[in-house]
């Protein structure tokens, strides 16, 4: 019985092994498809070769050498950038298994960690080979170690931008719903007036790589002053800063202020989008968590009719894509389960974004909008490629059926 029992679980811990490695699997390749997403156009017969953990070379597939590598055809598939998603939670799981109150309130620090670490293997496994992780809710500074053990091939998955606590305006965030004589810990860091500035810092100090500040929480919070002082303590280090913003005033605080990206934006007007476009602010519209939200409270899509929220966010997003503001792919991921990353790809293409926009949302433009050598692939830049079954520009739902996952040059999924 043991001996049975051992043959059964072996495979599966030496499969995980492999992929916890990491590094190990570094090679030089050639890999060829049906097509080729290079982060901007798309072509036919071309290749890739890929040496230690960058690309090498890309275009025709007669003009690749093959020398010293292995090849590897992809038959009915393209070859893409690995994908960015933009906005996640990896120390948070779907709200219709637990409550976000219960999740900050009752889960322990270590039980919440080794979620993430599924979560993190989901990720990467979908084909979304970068994640930035916008607020740890409640969890401290865990996604900089979550980050760190990715980067030692402790664990898989994907490159890890961290922004630890996430900042709002005292009494604005949750949980709530206690005696008001108690002090509960909340999920995000509170700060007001001139300490945002020691808050920015600290949060610095401990790794953010991001900066991630509330202009709003249902009604504005912060005042321009208090969001100019945050922003530009963050940048005087050289770390950009994202907002979460859904009322008109909360996101033009946020895009005067001088933020590098406001995230949800499902109230904004036209004219906020605008004033985002002239400042060089981009939008994160995390549709997918809206929809999840609206699943939970007995929404059954194609069915019901859409309830308010959704028709506001979709009506807020055709205004941005009217606007011509810079949209960056991001979900909200934690709201509904990683892994399923590709629902928000979808759903800015069913709300009107042009396929080939919405793939250029989650690589290249991703990659410019991260400062990171990542979303394209050309010479020099990082070696993350994912292969998909079909054509994501012909059936967008291609991005689900992820059949090769590249990361740093290291096969993670074939």
């Amino acid at each position: 019985m043991l001996k049975r029992a051992l043959c059964a679980v072996l495979p599966a811990l030496f499969a995980a092994a492999a992929l916890a490695a990491g590094a190990a699997g570094k090679s030089t390749f050639v890999l060829r498809a049906d097509r080729v997403f290079d982060g901007v156009n798309m072509h036919t017969g071309w290749a890739v070769r890929v040496e230690g953990d960058r690309i090498a070379a890309v275009g025709p597939a007669a003009g690749i050498s093959a020398a010293g590598a292995k090849v590897i055809d992809f038959n009915g598939s393209t070859l893409m950038p690995g994908l960015v998603e933009g906005h996640s939670h990896i120390l948070l799981h779907p709200y219709n298994e637990t409550p976000w109150d219960d999740q900050v309130s009752r889960e322990g620090l270590a039980y919440r960690a080794a979620r993430a670490v599924n979560h993190l293997r989901a990720t990467l496994m979908a084909g979304f080979t970068t994640t930035r992780d916008l607020g740890t809710e409640g969890a401290g500074y865990a996604d900089v170690e979550l980050k760190q053990a990715v980067e030692e091939g402790i664990i898989p998955g994907p490159r890890v931008l961290a922004s630890t606590r996430a900042i709002v305006a005292t009494g604005s965030y949750g949980p709530k719903r206690f005696a008001l004589e108690w002090r509960v810990p909340k999920g995000a860091e509170e700060a007001d007036g001139n300490d945002i500035i020691r808050v920015v810092r600290d949060q610095m100090g401990h790794g953010a790589d991001w900066v991630k500040i509330y202009a709003d929480y249902g009604h504005p919070t912060f005042t321009l002053a208090e969001l100019k002082a945050g922003v530009e303590a963050a940048h005087s280090s050289g770390v950009p800063v994202s907002a979460h913003a859904s009322t008109p005033e909360g996101m033009k605080r946020a895009a005067l202020a001088g933020v590098d990206t406001i995230e949800h934006g499902s109230n904004g007007t036209l004219e906020v989008f605008r004033l985002m476009r002239e400042r060089n602010v981009a939008l994160c519209p995390t549709l997918a968590a809206g929809e999840a939200i609206a699943g939970y409270a007995g929404w059954k899509k194609g069915r019901d009719p859409e309830p308010g929220r959704i028709k506001a966010e979709r009506a807020s997003f055709q205004a941005a894509l009217e606007s011509g503001v810079t949209i960056l792919s991001g979900s909200d991921v934690g709201v509904f389960a990683h892994g399923d990353n590709a629902r928000e790809i979808e759903l800015m293409v069913e709300y009107g974004m042009p396929k080939l926009a919405a793939l250029k949302s989650a690589t290249s433009v991703a990659g410019h909008l991260l400062h990171m050598q990542i979303g394209e692939l050309k010479p020099g830049m990082l070696a993350d490629i994912i292969a998909v079954g079909g054509d994501p520009l012909s059936d967008i739902t291609a991005l689900r059926r992820v059949s090769f996952v590249m990361k740093g040059g290291t096969v993670y999924k074939q």
